[in-house]
């Protein structure tokens, strides 16, 4: 190999390794970040009415997913509860099959927002790897918790607790 095809590959080998660093930067959204503007996202279904100004569960979802079928009855206790006070839940399903979508909340109802990101835009975005993840979202966009798994009771209190919190700050 020849000085220039080493030069060449080394040059080709830094401007890939810079593509994907810029690739990947920003692609995790975590606390205190200001939480991506899901209009923005072609999610399928229809995103709540003026979510300005609204404390939001954000939590990303699966039909295969064990924990996500025990969070389910958990957000549609939150959704009750807080829903008139100002909180606003949207699950966003990942499967890549709508019909698994769907067969999944023929068995698990809900009254809360339901949107698929089929492209898988928003979870790359936010750099969801795990199932259930939901954010906690302030009333001024900014991401104020993160949760990745779903523990029962434990996590259903905590949803309370900082939901309660966000809410009393709101304007």
């Amino acid at each position: 190999m020849t000085t220039r095809h080493v030069k060449r590959s080394i040059t080709s080998l830094a401007l890939t390794f810079a593509l994907l660093c810029a690739l990947s930067a920003g692609a995790d959204v975590k606390k205190g970040d200001t939480f991506p503007d899901l209009a923005g996202f072609k999610l399928e279904g229809k995103l709540p009415d003026n979510l300005k100004g609204k404390v939001m569960l954000v939590d990303f979802w699966a039909s295969w997913c064990e924990p996500c079928k025990q969070s389910f009855p958990a957000m549609e206790e939150l959704h009750k509860k807080y829903a008139d006070k100002g909180l606003v839940i949207i699950a966003v399903n990942v499967d890549e099959e709508r019909k698994d979508m769907d067969e999944f909340l023929k068995k698990n109802k809900a009254t809360f927002a339901i949107l698929r990101d089929a492209a898988q835009k928003l979870v790359e975005k936010t750099g969801v790897a795990t199932m259930p993840s939901a954010f906690l979202v302030d009333a001024a966009g900014k991401v104020r918790f993160v949760h990745t798994g779903f523990q029962g009771e434990n996590t259903k209190k905590e949803y309370e607790q900082e939901i309660e919190g966000l809410l009393k700050k709101q304007p």
